[in-house]
C-alpha cells in the first residue's frame, strides 16, 4: 500500500505533464492509482525497487554525464588530433539480470565514448572510442552508484 501512495504523486504528475493542466483531474487521480496499483502488482518479486531520494541524487551526475558525452564525442569527431584507440570491452556486471541490469546499460550509455552493443558470457560488451581509457573501472564506480540508488547489493 504505501508504494502505491508514492508512487500515485509521480504517475499524477505525469498525467498532469501529459494532458498540459489540470483538465480533467479527477480522471487523472484514478488513472494515476490504477497505474501505481498496476506498477506495484507487476512488478516481479525479488525485482529491486527505486529508492526517489537515491534517483533524485543521482540526476545531477546524469546530466553532468549526458553533457561531458556529447561534448567528448564531438571534440573527437572533429580534432583529429585527439587519441583514438576503438575497440571493444567486455564488463561483468554484478547487477541481477533483468530490470536493473537493464537500467544499467541505458545509464553508462552515457559515460562519454562508450556504448553498450551486446552480450557475451554473462557480461555486456561495450563499443569504446578509446580502450586505453579506464573503463571497466568507470563501469563498477557507476555501477556501485545505481545499485545505491535501486537497492541492490553488488557483491565486489
Amino acid at each position: 500500500m504505501r508504494q502505491i501512495l508514492v508512487r500515485t504523486p509521480a504517475y499524477l504528475l505525469l498525467w498532469v505533464l501529459l494532458m498540459g493542466g489540470l483538465d480533467h483531474l479527477a480522471f487523472g487521480v484514478a488513472t494515476a492509482a490504477l497505474a501505481a496499483w498496476c506498477s506495484v502488482r507487476l512488478q516481479a518479486a525479488g525485482q529491486p525497487g527505486l529508492r526517489a531520494l537515491g534517483l533524485v541524487a543521482m540526476a545531477p551526475r546524469f546530466l553532468w554525464q549526458s553533457l561531458v558525452a556529447g561534448v567528448d564525442v564531438a571534440r573527437r569527431a572533429f580534432d583529429p588530433r585527439l587519441p583514438l584507440n576503438p575497440g571493444l570491452v567486455v564488463y561483468r556486471p554484478q547487477l541481477p539480470p533483468g530490470s536493473a541490469r537493464s537500467l544499467f546499460t541505458a545509464y553508462t550509455s552515457l559515460l562519454p565514448g562508450t556504448v553498450p552493443c551486446g552480450d557475451a558470457d554473462g557480461g555486456v560488451v561495450y563499443h569504446c572510442l578509446d580502450i586505453n581509457q579506464p573503463i571497466v573501472d568507470q563501469l563498477a564506480a557507476e555501477e556501485a552508484r545505481l545499485a545505491r540508488a535501486v537497492r541492490v547489493e553488488v557483491p565486489r
